[in-house]
């Protein structure tokens, strides 16, 4: 049986059914991996380290005979784990009935070759990706050059654009939704009930996944975002391709809006909400901190996030009119007596039209 090395594009179409195996270290697959792939470290970090000193202070061939005595002694529990993520009993192996797994390492090479061997020698259908990992990320970063048909989801602060973003999603539209790539709501209160945020190398691995995907459809819809969004950044040319891009603003009287503030993060800890806006102190200026801090502490949670709304509109509304400043005619507000999130979207299916694209 032969072990087929094929390319990035296949590689990941084949991923979307097939088990996917990255046999780099621990470290390595926890700062960033292939989205969906499973760790099955031929080495760990620490015998990573003595291989790779070995080849560089000694010889090749004085690396690989130590990395053979590592691989060596795991063979069996590799096989054995590799069996119940793709749920292949040896029955089914010695029957023929053979599934396809997907390795890949950093660059290809010997690692990746080793588990791809021994997998293949005990009835799997292998493949390898050409160039390892590092291609992969070269094919990512080629996906932020590209340009896409984004159409822009924009509103103050409070105005339930990622409910919109969800009911876009349920009626079928094309969304990427990056504050839940990024886990993080992207203001200073946006980590409150998130889980961590990935790195950034996985966050660019996620976005250019979904981009991937999305591509193919005519609209591709996007919640006006900053570029930094928690400790994770939107590459700039994806960010300026979506700030030249036809946006949809949901214009919600500050009352509504306030009151789903109060509602989505007046549950949160004092201390979480305090150290919070302890984060904007110094745009926010000391007089309006202190007395924002002054009302959480006295349980008056509706004027402490009146005080914050009304900085995050002034910042938002600054940040929206000049970034566009010479595209006005690329802006649709679109009035919304409440945050009603399946109301709302179904008026901005109806004037998405309306703009000149």
């Amino acid at each position: 049986m032969a072990i087929e090395k094929i390319g990035v594009e296949k590689f990941i179409e084949l991923g979307k059914s097939a088990l996917v195996l990255d046999v780099r270290s621990p470290a390595e697959f926890a700062h960033a991996h292939i989205p969906g792939a499973h760790s099955l470290p031929l080495f760990t970090d620490e015998e990573r380290k003595v291989v790779g000193t070995t080849y560089k202070q000694q010889s090749r061939e004085k690396a690989i005979k130590i990395g053979l005595q590592y691989f060596g002694v795991k063979m069996a529990s590799m096989v054995e784990t590799v069996e119940q993520l793709t749920g292949l009993t040896k029955t089914d192996i010695q029957q023929g009935n053979k599934k396809t797994v997907l390795v890949h390492c950093w660059r290809g090479g010997m690692r990746s070759a080793g588990v791809a061997w021994l997998l293949d020698l005990y009835g799997f259908k292998v493949y390898t990706l050409a160039g390892g990992y590092k291609t992969f990320r070269k094919w990512v970063l080629l996906q932020f050059e590209k340009n896409y048909p984004f159409k822009v989801l924009g509103g103050y602060t409070g105005s339930g654009k990622t409910g919109i973003i969800k009911a876009l999603q349920q009626k079928g539209e094309t969304v990427i939704d990056l504050e839940a790539l990024a886990c993080h709501k992207g203001s200073a209160f946006g980590n409150l009930g998130e889980p961590p945020q990935p790195t950034q190398e996985m966050f660019e691995n996620l976005l250019a996944l979904a981009l991937s995907t999305a591509s193919v459809h005519p609209t591709i819809w996007l919640e006006d975002e900053s570029q930094r969004i928690g400790t994770v950044n939107i590459p700039t040319n994806m960010y300026n391709d979506k700030q030249t891009s036809p946006l949809f603003f949901m214009d919600i009287p500050f009352e509504e809006r306030l009151k789903h503030i109060v509602e989505g993060y007046g549950k949160f800890e004092k201390e979480k909400l305090v150290n919070a806006i302890m984060r904007i102190k110094k745009r926010l200026g000391p007089l309006e901190t202190k007395t924002a801090v002054n009302y959480l502490l006295d349980d008056d949670v509706e004027n402490c996030f009146s005080i914050l709304l009304k900085y995050y509109d002034k910042w938002y509304s600054k940040s929206l009119f000049l970034m566009r400043e010479d595209k006005k005619d690329q802006i649709c507000k679109i009035p919304c007596p409440s945050v009603d999130s399946l109301a709302n979207t179904e008026m901005l299916l109806g004037r998405q039209e309306n703009i000149m694209v």
